[in-house]
């Protein structure tokens, strides 16, 4: 493995790219290799939650799946957040009863992730993907245990580079989400920000994926 890619809903087939590949409960691709999965807030159906949940615990039991995710909490959608909560805090059980880390969504509701995660003495890793926020987000999630997952946003907004820079090495990942570009150019503009070679960059990451995906 050269890179590895946190979070995308595409699996690229590439020879030196690990994927952590997005899957949802009802479009289940057996044929990927390397998966997370779980009900992301957007998609939640009320009356379709215990059957995903039951395709999430069985797939969690096969070693090709990860982690639990992506998953979250999300105050720009119309879906109540009491019921996101009660999905979200389903999803977390079942994380750490099969002691799967978990890549979260969320939009303007970090304060109800850390809530939740001190409630539950959620104690697996918990990374939230796809960072857009200021350096004081930033640095509330690292003292509250969080890893951050850089991609889309790190590649559209340059004011995000000194927040990059500010995240402590050990606590980061990078991706590509749904954006066009491959994670190799991900990984070149990390590497460029912290003003480290394009191996150190990518020795950080794999450094981050055994202490979160192996641990």
């Amino acid at each position: 493995m050269k890179f590895f890619n946190l979070h995308t809903h595409l699996s690229s087939k590439l020879a030196d790219v690990l994927e952590l590949v997005n899957q949802y409960p009802q479009e289940f691709d057996g044929s990927i290799s390397c998966y997370s999965i779980g009900i992301h807030p957007w998609y939640i159906v009320d009356d379709r939650i215990d059957a995903d949940l039951e395709i999430i615990e069985n797939k969690l039991k096969d070693k090709k799946c990860l982690a639990v995710g992506e998953c979250g909490l999300d105050k720009r959608i119309e879906i109540p957040m009491a019921l996101q909560q009660i999905v979200f805090e389903k999803q977390l059980a079942l994380a750490e009863k099969y002691r799967k880390p978990v890549v979260i969504h969320c939009v303007a509701a970090f304060q109800e992730v850390f809530a939740m995660k001190k409630k539950m003495n959620i104690s697996v890793p918990m990374i939230i993907h796809g960072f857009s926020k200021n350096k004081e987000t930033a640095e509330q999630l690292i003292a509250n245990g969080f890893y951050i997952s850089f991609g889309k946003y790190l590649l559209r907004n340059p004011e995000l580079e000194l927040v990059f820079k500010s995240i402590p090495k050990e606590r980061l990942f990078l991706e590509t989400d749904t954006i066009e570009e491959g994670i190799a150019a991900v990984y070149e503009l990390a590497a460029k920000y912290r003003n480290i070679e394009l191996d150190e960059m990518t020795a950080i990451i794999n450094a981050n994926f055994d202490a979160v995906f192996k641990h």
